[in-house]
């Protein structure tokens, strides 16, 4: 498999996509005006105890309180140790630890109570394991952890652990010994996937780098007042490298000076081999036009996804679930119809596992595929889905297809999803569509800009656009207009027009 990370750096936004035999199978994207939370750690105070959802609430200074399960709450860990016996205490973790990579936040629920660990006022250091969605607040829990390039370091936990992702018994056997050997007692760590092949030394530096991390966010914590954020995670750029440069990634391509040279500052001293394997962009064409991943992205975000065979599919978001609809549109066969069924079912299913995974869409699942009335068929489709959702990283649960062609299953919600990141409820239509959002018109008609002034000469750029936008021109993203104006060295003139739809926009060059 041919993988490739590709990187557009701009002033407002950053965005990230991960490529696989040349298609867009993982997209990522931080706004300097909406970046997320997660993995921040903050010094927070308990703001309310919720003793019928066994939670509470944690004002960690964002706009909406966070979210705290009493299966995340680590203060007095000693106490519950001396409940649970310290055998089953460890093995209710690592039974969650070789099957996770990342976070590993559940476990068998404890015989505590939310109100025997906390009360109203009380200061805790939290960490954000899952951003605000909708109307809901940041997830939160005191199981810090402190991922770095081969590693996780989980300070509240005396357990190790392997990513499942490393299959080698033999591999797996081996970094546990390297790690045992080398972690301080009372710390836990898990071997990320870009450990496999690593050596003891490599695994010993960066493990006594968490380690210093950990003791600088102790004693950062010490000083703050409450809620202060007390440790801010990496930026897009640099987790880029660390979460998706394995192994299996032959090139990363960025199109920034900056964020390269950064970038090799980073895996200098944590993966000095991959250094041969980062690239500057320096042609003229942007690089997401370049890779063909503006035109993936745009069709990312419509219902209708048309199948090579003629077939479609159509993916509709609620607020329960996402429902998929299985079609076979264009394409009539040309043997018996079950034949055709079949043909149309096994294309969506693969398409389907990489949509979700494109859209990052997560929750409860409905597919809906043409009714087949061979058994054999319908186990087909489903091991056909199955196969297709084992490259995707975040977990899924699939059941097995029911006689009437429906397949039931659950994707980890981890973030918001891309339609939701890109777009905003439409305001012609009183939210019954979407519209892409302000600021998404705004950072697609700098790009255009950047395109188009290649082939256009002249010294000044007239942008006619809808009030809302010339609004948000003019305000909010003023320091990017002229950052983009030094950048081409021409005057841009934002002009509003009432006339046109919010999504329409003209670029004259004089």
């Amino acid at each position: 498999m041919n993988a490739e990370l590709i990187i557009n750096v701009a002033p407002w936004e950053t965005r990230v996509a991960l490529l696989e035999n040349g298609s867009v199978v993982e997209f990522y994207i931080e706004r300097v005006a909406e970046r997320g939370y997660v993995g921040n750690i903050y010094k927070g105070r308990v703001a309310r105890v919720l003793p019928g959802m066994q939670a509470a609430f944690v004002d960690i200074g964002l706009e909406r309180t966070a979210f705290l399960y009493v299966t995340d709450v680590y203060d007095h860990l000693s106490e519950f140790e001396l409940m649970l016996g310290m055998t089953e205490y460890e093995e209710n973790y690592m039974a969650h630890l070789d099957t996770e990579e990342e976070h590993p936040l559940h476990y068998t629920p404890p015989p505590f109570r939310i109100e025997d660990l906390l009360h109203e006022g009380q200061e805790i250091l939290v960490q954000v394991a899952k951003d605000p969605i909708g109307s809901k607040g940041a997830r939160v829990t005191s199981h810090i952890s402190l991922p770095g390039r081969l590693l996780v370091l989980m300070p509240t936990m005396n357990h190790m652990g392997v990513s499942r992702r490393i299959e080698d018994e033999s591999e797996r056997k081996r970094l546990k010994e390297i790690i045992n050997s080398l972690r301080p007692n009372g710390f836990g760590f898990i071997a990320r996937t870009a450990c496999e092949g690593a050596t003891a030394e490599n695994i010993q530096a960066e493990m006594e780098f968490l380690l210093h991390l950990w003791a600088d966010i102790q004693k950062r914590a010490e000083c703050l007042h409450v809620p202060s954020l007390v440790y801010e995670d990496l930026d897009i750029t640099l987790r880029a490298v660390r979460d998706l440069f394995t192994c299996d990634v032959k090139r990363l391509v960025v199109d920034s000076s900056p964020a390269y040279e950064r970038i090799l500052a980073f895996i200098e001293t944590f993966a000095l081999h991959l250094r041969p394997s980062v690239e500057l962009y320096k042609q003229s064409m942007p690089i997401f036009d370049a890779f063909g991943i503006e035109v993936e992205l745009s069709k990312a975000l419509r219902k209708k996804v048309w199948l090579k065979s003629g077939g479609y599919i159509l993916i509709e978001s609620t607020e329960a679930l996402i429902a998929i609809d299985v079609n076979t549109g264009k394409y009539v066969g040309k043997r018996h119809l079950e034949d055709t069924i079949l043909k149309t079912n096994l294309e969506a299913a693969k398409e389907i596992a990489y949509q979700l995974r494109l859209r990052n869409m997560g929750g409860l699942i409905i597919i809906d595929f043409i009714d087949m009335e061979n058994a054999s068929n319908r186990e087909d489709v489903f091991k056909t889905l199955k196969e297709a959702i084992k490259r995707d990283r975040t977990k899924t649960n699939i059941l097995r297809m029911s006689e009437i062609g429906l397949i039931q299953m659950t994707r980890k919600r981890n973030r918001e999803n891309l339609h939701h990141i890109l777009c905003e409820p439409c305001f012609y239509c009183d939210g019954a569509g979407e519209l892409k959002s302000k600021r998404t018109l705004c950072y697609e008609i700098f790009r255009r800009i950047q395109r188009e002034t290649i082939h256009n000469e002249g010294t000044g750029i007239h942008v006619l656009v809808h009030p809302k936008i010339g609004e948000m021109l003019f305000k909010e993203e003023a320091h990017n207009v002229e950052l983009l104006e030094k950048s081409l060295e021409r005057e841009i003139t934002i002009i509003s027009k009432p006339e046109l739809h919010l999504e329409q926009y003209k670029i004259k060059y004089l």
